[in-house]
């Protein structure tokens, strides 16, 4: 940067020209020390303002000005105000030289451009940096201007990080109108008269019992947590099924592989919980067991349109299963559904994620090292049935809502990203001499240099340390 991209009455200077380092020499303590509560909070280069508090007075930084920390390893830089302990390795405590306004400084390292070289150290960047420096006059303005624009823009940002959430809740509420009856209590009331959910129920049972009976394995004794769904709490013309006699006629829920062996190039693709997360199927890191392992869990093969459970660890993803990994197998960590084409698959889709249900299969999750929800359960787990016709109107209906919300969430997103450069934007616009006027009576900047040089000639010479003298 040359002083032909600057205003003409500002200044380039080094870092040793408006910084000196505060010695933390002895006062920084480890996050293992960290209390949740104390007299003294806790400042290190994470990106929570404050990591926690002690009580000890001996490690307290304490100026009577505002100091600046920077994050070595992280980036981050902080406005501190107030006595603070400082955190372990990595902070470093900058102190502006008193000619020079401390917030326009903390927000030009803001500025400053410094590339992630991930757990590096940075610092060596910000002393190497070239300073822009206004006139004094013109420092506190932009400084001011900064804080009322930024402020407008956390306020806005605020707004637009908590609108995830509603749409969060948003989704959840659909899924409980669904699978309660409320969101189409307005379409039943208009509709012709139809199968009642109960006479669904008896024919998928019929089909059960002409294919050879329920493989209850040891679902006989469900907990009282799968099982507790009331029909009192559904609308008249639905019924309450077992997730087991949704399933196909001689496809019973299971699970996969318990040991997959080790890992191939080529074999048969097996999917596990990790394969999963958010409910989305992620093919990027799917692993492949040999033929003959596959073989041995043949039962738990999969075709296209079964839906997947997670029932160990994260208890209670779903996914539903595309034609490309028709075949594929699972792992123990998740159970198969094929659902029977009497049923929507969409609809025990979507009645699986609702909140009801997803917090019976965490009320029935057992287990220490390695939490899950027993097989038997899963297949006696409760879901509410209403009849086919209003089956797909639900899920017609949910689909349409939370593809609105869909939308808004990638807006939303896309927002975020705007209100981010937006803030980049401002504080360029800030240090290139556009975001406040020029004022022609401002104390001339190299004016502001001439005290600076001259507060540090007078300044007594520091004295060198033994290993330096032992040096010269």
């Amino acid at each position: 940067m040359t002083s032909n991209d600057i205003p003409a009455n500002w200044l380039i200077l080094g870092f040793d020209e408006v910084f000196s380092q505060i010695s933390i020499s002895g006062k920084k303590v480890k996050s293992a020390d960290v209390l949740t509560e104390g007299k003294f909070p806790v400042v290190d280069q994470g990106r929570s303002f404050i990591s926690g508090y002690l009580d000890d007075a001996s490690f307290v930084v304490s100026e009577n000005k505002p100091l600046i920390i920077f994050g070595d390893h992280t980036r981050e830089v902080k406005w501190i105000d107030f006595p603070f302990i400082p955190g372990a390795d990595g902070v470093q405590v900058l102190k502006p030289h008193p000619e020079i306004d401390t917030r326009f400084l903390y927000f030009f390292l803001r500025n400053l451009p410094i590339e992630s070289r991930g757990y590096a150290r940075h610092f060596k960047i910000v002393k190497d940096a070239a300073y822009l420096v206004p006139p004094f006059a013109e420092q506190t303005r932009i400084a001011a201007k900064l804080d009322e624009l930024l402020a407008q823009v956390d306020t806005l940002k605020a707004r637009i990080d908590s609108i995830p959430a509603l749409l969060k809740r948003f989704r959840q509420s659909v899924l409980a109108a669904a699978v309660s009856g409320r969101l189409t209590e307005e379409w039943r009331t208009n509709s012709p008269p139809m199968d009642k959910g109960s006479e669904l129920h008896q024919q998928i049972k019929n089909a059960h019992i002409a294919e050879g009976g329920h493989a209850r394995g040891n679902a006989s004794n469900p907990t009282e947590e799968a099982h507790d769904l009331s029909s009192d709490d559904l609308p008249d013309s639905w019924d309450i099924a077992e997730l087991r006699d949704v399933c196909v006629p001689g496809r019973p829920i299971t699970y996969g592989i318990l040991k997959p062996g080790p890992e191939l190039e080529e074999g048969v693709p097996y999917i596990r919980v990790a394969d999963f997360p958010g409910n989305k199927l992620n093919i990027t890191n799917i692993k492949k067991t040999s033929s003959e392992i596959d073989q041995q869990f043949k039962r738990a093969r999969l075709l296209e349109n079964d839906l997947l459970l997670s029932i160990r660890g994260s208890v209670g993803r779903l996914i539903k299963i595309p034609a490309s990994l028709e075949g594929a197998n699972i792992t123990q960590d998740t159970a198969r559904l094929s659902i029977s084409p009497l049923i929507s698959t969409d609809f025990v889709y979507w009645a699986l994620l609702a909140d009801s249900t997803q917090r019976r299969m965490k009320n029935a999750t057992r287990g220490v090292a390695v939490r899950g929800i027993n097989i038997g359960d899963v297949r006696a787990l409760q879901i509410p049935l209403p009849p086919h016709d209003e089956q797909a109107e639900i899920v017609r209906r949910v689909e349409q809502l939370f593809a609105f919300a869909d939308q808004l969430e990638a807006r939303i997103k896309a927002a975020q990203v705007r209100i981010d450069l937006l803030t980049q934007s401002i504080l360029a616009e800030a240090f290139r001499g556009e975001l406040v006027p020029q004022d022609p009576n401002d104390e001339p900047a190299s004016v502001l240099l001439e005290r600076i040089k001259a507060q540090r000639a007078a300044m007594p010479k520091a004295k060198r340390g033994r290993q330096v003298a032992k040096l010269s």
